[in-house]
């Protein structure tokens, strides 16, 4: 069996409500969805994390690597993009678009042999995965707090157990919203921040003083991803969890954040960090720092259900009797492309999301909604 062809779509959709956080805002999402199709016509689908059309131009690059290739050998097409793109991607968009090809590879290779892709990472060692609602981001209003509690309001009303909010307007503003979250959402519900790496180490230090009393799970991305030696203190300090990642790339890339003891919590985007096969790899290495992972998620049904399969699969640390659980991000901002692009729904009981049991990653891309966002060549 061999590769025959690689079709990637740019999908995009225009948001009814721009949104922002601490760095830029958004008025659209848009994604670079990737399918691999083999000789028989089998296919799987995968997706990049990062700027669309320079992920599909990496894509574009990578491809004829690619085909010709056998499907089932996907560590072994991992390494070859790898290596014709390191001289200049150690880090980056075309990390993403190995991702991308990656994750549909993997979802392919489950098809061919009729075994999820969890079980080809090892195996299930949970069957539902305890998922935080990420939303919260920044609107223009005259009432920001209170569009912030209504919707952690709603994510909890709707059985969500964990949340996430933006942080980074600025301290007093920040500490404001916290406080007021907490607040409305109660103290049975975890509660997480996440500042994009808007503060400088002082200011996270002030920060973290002034909401540890709010039982906030983690601090996600305080600093500038680049300041390894700030975050290594800002842990060293911090009472609250320090978690990050999210703009690292690659196992050589978290070996530097995980030597340097930089965060309690691991985020790698399986989408941009290297695809399945390489956050196989940095799991492994977390849990040899004794450092577990909760990755980064932001995109179609395509990056969540790899999440879903890769965190089934984990090894949380440390080893006990009764295990904490491990979980998910499960973006909630306004998106389209998320809800309709792929089937069948995710379900939420209880504050998790059961791992599809079909062969590959057990999705599949609607192809009338693919046709409605695709952006023509």
């Amino acid at each position: 069996m061999k590769i025959e062809r690689i079709e990637t779509y740019v999908v995009e959709q225009a948001l009814d409500t721009p949104f922002y956080f601490s760095q830029f805002e958004f008025r659209s999402r848009q994604i670079c969805m990737v399918k691999v199709v083999a000789a028989d016509g089998s296919y799987g689908w995968g997706e990049g994390y990062g700027p669309a059309t320079v992920v599909k131009a990496g894509v574009d690059f990578l491809t004829p690597l690619v085909l010709g290739e056998d499907p089932l050998q996907v560590e072994r097409v991992w390494n070859k993009m790898h290596l014709r793109a390191l001289d200049y991607a150690r880090r980056g968009v075309l990390v993403a678009a190995i991702s991308a090809i990656d994750i549909a590879l993997w979802d392919l290779r489950g098809k061919l042999l009729g075994q999820p892709v969890s079980t080809l990472l090892g195996g299930r060692r949970r069957e539902r995965v305890k998922v935080y609602a990420t939303g919260m981001y920044f609107i223009e209003t005259g009432d920001l707090t209170g569009k912030l509690v209504d919707e952690a309001q709603r994510y909890a009303s709707q059985g969500f157990r964990a949340l996430k909010m933006k942080v980074g307007l600025g301290l007093e503003t920040d500490v404001k919203h916290v406080r007021a979250v907490r607040q409305a959402i109660g103290d049975d519900l975890q509660l997480m921040v996440d500042a994009n790496h808007a503060y400088s180490l002082s200011e996270a230090l002030s920060f973290v003083r002034r909401i540890e009393e709010l039982d906030i799970s983690f601090f996600e991305e305080p600093l500038s991803p680049e300041d390894y030696e700030g975050y290594r203190e800002l842990r060293q300090r911090a009472s609250i969890p320090i978690a990050g990642g999210e703009c690292e790339y690659l196992l050589a890339g978290f070996r530097h954040l995980l030597s340097n003891r930089c965060v309690d919590i691991a985020q790698p985007d399986i989408c941009g960090a290297g695809g399945l096969t390489e956050t196989k790899r940095i799991a492994a290495l977390a849990y040899a720092f004794q450092t577990n992972v909760i990755p980064h998620s932001w995109g179609t049904g395509i990056a969540f259900a790899a999440g879903l399969h890769l965190v089934s699969a984990l090894d949380i640390v440390p080893g006990r009797l009764r295990m904490p659980e491990a979980m998910l991000e499960m973006d909630r901002s306004e998106s389209a492309l998320r809800e309709n692009l792929t089937h069948p729904k995710f379900a939420l009981e209880d504050g998790r999301v059961g791992v599809p049991k079909a062969p590959g990653l057990g999705v599949d891309v609607d192809p009338d909604y693919l046709a409605q966002y695709a952006q023509a060549d």
